[in-house]
């Protein structure tokens, strides 16, 4: 019983600190806001474009990179997301090609 009170108490703590948090305004002035949240913006970025350079062939990760930078220059999240699930459905599209291959292989043998 004393747990669940204790349990139930720090949800709502937790969330009114989550709350409280999203919702402050900084009070400082509007140069510095957009400066700092650009800095953790283009640092997430790049930490993105490097992941996707060591995750993915040159040749995929040369689109993304491309859906990414044409995503954000045109105001549109989705159209990364367009690309990725297209990239998506070529790897299974590419899998489900090299299972059929090697099951007509191995029905020659």
């Amino acid at each position: 019983m004393l747990y669940c009170k204790l349990n139930t108490y720090m949800k709502k703590k937790t969330r009114s600190i989550l709350e409280e948090l999203s919702t402050v305004r900084v009070n400082q002035d509007p140069e510095n806001f957009v400066e700092s949240r650009a800095g953790h913006i283009i640092d997430s970025a790049i930490n993105l474009v490097n992941y996707i350079r060591d995750n993915f062939d040159q040749e995929t990760a040369y689109v993304l990179e491309k859906k990414f930078n044409s995503a954000i220059k045109n105001l549109d999240a989705d159209k990364f997301s367009r690309g990725v699930t297209r990239i998506k459905e070529l790897k299974d599209v590419k899998n489900s090609l090299s299972l059929k291959e090697g099951e007509l292989r191995d029905e020659d043998e």
